[in-house]
Order: structure tokens, then C-alpha cells, then sequence
């Protein structure tokens, strides 16, 4: 928390690599990688997961998982840094033994994320962007929808503006992941790569595959994951969207489909 602190008081002191009076918006959602640009000083940007499903099945169970009320909130503390506070919701899980049909159902609520995006070029995410970004996350939920312990990472998100409509994205990041127990970290590393093309003035359609080699101590894995996403927007600072996920092999889950709406003031 020191250090979370500390960087983000630095972060605003350091000079501003570019201003603009007036950005787009730039919601995080929807999608699996993560923006390089930052929201304008002073200004909050809101955005809530409404709705969230995952279906992860193997040979011996299936996994139904519901969340909503999911949320994020960034509020810019230069033109060219934000600080985020993150809630993961409310959820509810359905696990169905495929032997013997036995079902167990839990609820809860899931944990606190705090981070720090510092942009290094292009804070309105116009042409070249790249950011840093440190976080950690705060065990306030339970499992299955909380880590049951704290962890942190690094993500290194990056854009590029092929044109007025085209852009490509990555997000590298490095974490220091919560093991499968609930107990301790361990290492895990991921990669993800995506192409954005804007359909006429306000509709953004996102193609991404990820790729997660995880060293947790219950078993190692390598999950390939393939996204596409949809982002509306209604107005100059609102938006709404909706995305699925289609796991490519055993270690992702199968699916997932999404929706929710982001507005800034």
C-alpha cells in the first residue's frame, strides 16, 4: 500500500508527455486486454460489469458462474496518470458432479483491486500509447468469487492507430497470482494481442486471443483464450457493451459472455 501510494504521488508530480483539452472516452471495457490511455485530470470514469457468465467444464464437473454489480472506478490525477479502485461484485456458482449429479451452490462477494496507470506516451491513446500499470488486489471476498489471499502484478498495456478506423492492442502482464487454495502465490504470465476497427461514428468492434501460462502449485497450465467485443457509445461520455470468450483448449474456461456500461464525468 506504501508503495501503491508512493508511486501515485510521484506520478503526478513527473511532467505531462501530452495534453488535450478534450479526449474521447476511453472506458477499459469492454475486452480482454487493458487501454494505455488515462482519463483527463479530475474527471472519473465508472464503469460496472451488469452482467458476467462462465461455463468451465472437464471430465469430472461443470462450473456455472453468474456475477454482476462488478465495478471500476479511475479518476485522472494528471493528464497523463489515474489511480483505480476495483470491486469484482457479487457472484453466484453451480458446481455439478458428472458422476454422481450431486450439486453444490455458493455465493459471495469478491475482492478489492487498487492500481496505478502511469501513461508514457499519448495519454489520450491517440497513435503510439503505452502505459505501466501496478496493482494489488485485497482479499475482502470469498471464494469461488474471491482469491481468498492478496496478490499483485504489472500489466505494460499498448496501442497503435493503423488509421481513423483501425488499431491494434497488447497487454503483457506479470503476476504474482493467488494459488488455487486460497493460500499463497505463485507466478503467472500472459500475453494478450487484439485488432479494433470503429464501425462508423460510435460502435467499436474488438477481435483479441490471450495466451496464460499459470504456475500455480496445484497443477500447471498453459490456457489459450480468444475474445470478441462490442463497444456502444450513446453519447460523448457514455458508453455500453457486450463481449463472449471461447476457450481454445482444457486449461481456459469454455465460455464466457458479458455485458455492462461505462459513463465518465
Amino acid at each position: 500500500m506504501r508503495i501503491l501510494i508512493a508511486a501515485v504521488l510521484g506520478a503526478a508530480l513527473l511532467p505531462t508527455v501530452a495534453v488535450a483539452e478534450e479526449r474521447e472516452y476511453c472506458p477499459d471495457r469492454p475486452g480482454i486486454a487493458t487501454p494505455a490511455c488515462t482519463v483527463p485530470q479530475g474527471t472519473f470514469s465508472v464503469e460496472v460489469g451488469a452482467g458476467d457468465w462462465t461455463l468451465d467444464r472437464n471430465s469430472e464437473e461443470r462450473e456455472d458462474i453468474f456475477n454482476t454489480a462488478e465495478l471500476l472506478v479511475r479518476y485522472g490525477v494528471a493528464e497523463h496518470a489515474e489511480v483505480q479502485l476495483g470491486w469484482a461484485g457479487f457472484g453466484w456458482s453451480r458446481t455439478r458432479d458428472r458422476a454422481t449429479g450431486e450439486v453444490d451452490r455458493r455465493h459471495g462477494s469478491g475482492d478489492i483491486a487498487l492500481a496505478l496507470r502511469r501513461n508514457l506516451m499519448s495519454p489520450d491513446g491517440s497513435g503510439l500509447s503505452i502505459a505501466v500499470m501496478p496493482y494489488v488486489s485485497l482479499p475482502v471476498g470469498r471464494q469461488p468469487i474471491g482469491e481468498g489471499d492478496w496478490g499483485a502484478g504489472l500489466r505494460v498495456p499498448l496501442s497503435y492507430e493503423l488509421s481513423d478506423k483501425w488499431s491494434l492492442v497488447t497487454t503483457t502482464q506479470v503476476d504474482a497470482a493467488v494459488d488455487e487454495d486460497g493460500n499463497g502465490r505463485h507466478l503467472a504470465f500472459s500475453e494478450a494481442v487484439g485488432a479494433s476497427v470503429k464501425i462508423g461514428e460510435s460502435v467499436t468492434a474488438t477481435a483479441e486471443y490471450q495466451i496464460t501460462a499459470d504456475h500455480d502449485p496445484q497443477g500447471h497450465g498453459v490456457a489459450h483464450l480468444s475474445g470478441l467485443s462490442v463497444g456502444w457509445q450513446l453519447a460523448d461520455n457514455l458508453q455500453v457493451d457486450g463481449g463472449a470468450n471461447l476457450g481454445l483448449d482444457r486449461d481456459a474456461p469454455d465460455a464466457e459472455v458479458y455485458f455492462g456500461i461505462s459513463r465518465r464525468f
